[in-house]
Formats: C-alpha cells, structure tokens, sequence
C-alpha cells in the first residue's frame, strides 16, 4: 500500500544525481529537531505564509519557501508545516518549508467530472459554508450538491447560508433539503436600511447582510476552522469581513451573463474577531466548477441520505445512474419517501453520477426552472 504523501518530508525523497555535476557526499538528512510549527495562512506565487506561535505573545507571521524535494506536494491554506532558518518574522527575511505535517481533513476537487487529478483546497477545516444568494446571481442546486458530497466525503460539517433573501423567498431553494441535517442560515433585511452591512450589487439589488445572521453564523465559527464556499457575487467576502474585521474587496454581478466578478484570486485565512484562538475563516475565491472525479460513487450516494434507503430494494450491481434498470430509488422517490423534491434531488444525484459535465452544467437546476 502506498504511503500517503501528507507525512512526508524532505528525508523521505530521494535525490537523482545530477549527470553533469558529482554525487552528494551523503545520504544522510538533517532530523530538522529545531523546526517550528506553523499555520499556512495564504500561498502566493511560490511563497507560503505561515502563522507561528499562533495565540502566544511570540506569535508572528513568517514567510516560507518549499524546500526544493517537496516541490511536487501541494501546500494549501489550513496546513500546518514545519519551517527552519529564519523563522523570526523579520522583513525581507525567508524560512524554509521542509514539512507537511499529517491533516484532520482535506477538501478536494477536480477541475470537472473526468479530471483524474484532485486539486487540494483547503486543509484541517473543522465546517464548510456553502453561501448561495437566493437571487442574483440564481442559486443552482447542482453546486450545493456538488460542495455538499465533497464536505461530506472529506468529514468536515456543512452549513448553507443563504444571502438576499429580501429580494427572493428562499423557500423552493430550501425545499430541496429539508430531509438532510444541514443548518441553515439566512440573511435577510427585515427593518429595510436600520441596520446591517452593505454589499449592494452594481445593478441596485440589495445583498445586504443583517445583524442577526451575522451574530447567528458567528456563533457556529467559535474554536473552529471554517471554509467559505460560493459563486461570485454572492456576498461571501461581505460576510468574511463583517466577520473577520478584513478588507476583502467585494463586487457585484453582471447584468448580461448574471454571474458574479471574481474580487478574490487566492485562499486566505483570517482570525475570527471576538472569537477563541483557533478560530479561523478561510475565504476562497470564487469557484464555478467543483469536479468530483476523485469522490467513489458510493460516497455519492451516501450524501443523498434522503435517497440512500431506496438502494436496499436494488438489484446487485445497480450502479443507480441513469441508464439504471429496475433501480429501487426509483420506487422509494415514486412511493414519496423522499419528499416532493425527491425527483429533483434524484435527478441531482444522477447528474454528480454521469460522466459527461457538459450534461451537468446544462441540466444543472436553477430555481423557477424545470430542472
């Protein structure tokens, strides 16, 4: 069995010798004792920044660079790594990354459905919020699906936050997962302009965040490592800085295709405020594609906990696709057990299933839409 590549470091890798200069004088590797720990916080360009002696009065922020034997393992925000030199945090000083140390969780993804290669996200998050407005841009359940099973499969908890509610009534959105344990949270302006945070579109439609989902959201943040999730547009980097304290820039949605900008080009993770050390927001930038290639589709399957009951009537072999015969799902959503979105969400799961993305992005459902 293969071992895992989070445990590595640099005395794990061996070295090719360069043809054209000599042999290295020794196999031997240095035991890197004296390492400190430290939290990646952002990676930019080939520099990886880190977090050490996190809630101590000797707590700073160092620069890295990868040592050259782990330049084929990805580092990702939510790492923690072990760094040597100079680790002082001085300016124009640089450590050095010499190891990835082993990772509670890791979200991943591929680019589409048929991208064998699984792309890191985030590592060590404890919840994933999944944000979505319920207007402008139109939430798609297909992505929901999509973030959910890769939550899922990754074992961290999910959350979904609902924003601009005061232009749309989430409800038909919301219908779809009323049998899953997902906590809901919804940001709607109920008192018009008496209060909350701006994040008003270019066209004029609100995305203001209320105080009260503001307060709810942060109460589920306390000691916890938390990913922020959504399309652009949606007001996720509003909400990450009405909770972090951050200026993260914030923009609005385009009025011809109905998408969002991107205002975020890399995953950063920020202290929540008036929070317990530990807890963290990590915002991402703004994803339209969420692959799930590297997740069994047995996994699949067990995110769908509305649908998986149906699967005992199967025959052996069912693959519970679409080109699935006499599939018992079929039976358990026709008898009504899995609600009135039973059929949409049957539909969901047969299109996370398929493996043809182009199907998946036309037939994705958007909501007031026949999906």
């Amino acid at each position: 069995m293969a071992r895992s590549t989070d445990s590595w470091d640099e005395s794990d890798v061996r070295i090719r010798p360069n043809k054209k200069g000599s042999r290295p004088r020794t196999k031997d590797r240095p035991s890197h004792d004296d390492a400190v720990t430290g939290r990646i916080i952002t990676v930019d360009r080939g520099r990886y920044t880190a977090v050490v002696a996190e809630g101590t009065d000797e707590e700073r922020t160092v620069i890295a660079a990868r040592a050259r034997e782990l330049r084929r393992n990805p580092v990702v925000a939510g790492d923690f790594v072990s760094l040597v030199g100079n680790v002082s945090g001085e300016p124009d000083t640089l450590a050095r990354l010499v190891k990835i140390q082993d990772r509670r969780t890791l979200l991943r993804r591929s680019a589409d459905d048929t991208d064998p290669i699984e792309r890191a996200v985030v590592a060590n998050a404890d919840q994933l919020v999944v944000v979505v407005a319920a207007a402008n841009p139109e939430p798609r359940t297909g992505f929901i699906d999509r973030a959910l099973v890769a939550a899922y499969d990754a074992g961290i908890e999910p959350l979904l936050l609902i924003t601009k509610a005061d232009i749309k009534d989430p409800a038909e959105l919301l219908a779809n997962y009323r049998h899953l344990d997902l906590p809901v949270i919804i940001s709607k302006t109920a008192d018009a302009f008496a209060s909350g945070i701006d994040a008003r579109s270019d066209d004029g439609l609100s995305a203001r965040l209320d105080g009260p989902a503001v307060a709810e959201l942060h109460g589920y943040l306390d000691g916890r490592v938390t990913v922020m999730l959504g399309h652009s547009g949606v007001g996720k980097s509003t909400m990450v800085n009405a909770l972090t304290g951050a200026e993260r820039a914030t923009g609005g949605v385009n009025a011809v295709t109905g998408r969002g900008r991107h205002t975020s080009s890399s995953a950063l993770a920020l202290k929540v405020t008036d929070a317990p050390a530990g807890s963290w927001i990590i915002d991402t930038p703004g994803i339209r594609s969420f692959g799930l290639a590297h997740v069994d589709p047995d996994r699949i399957l067990r995110s769908f906990p509305d649908l998986a009951p149906g699967t005992e009537d199967c025959e052996r072999g069912c693959k519970h696709d679409a080109t699935a015969v006499n599939c018992g799902v079929d039976a358990w959503v026709q008898a009504g057990h899995a609600g009135p979105s039973g059929p949409a969400r049957l539909a969901s799961l047969r299109r996370l299933l398929g493996t043809d993305p182009r199907q998946e992005a036309q037939e994705t459902k958007e909501l007031g839409t026949v999906s």
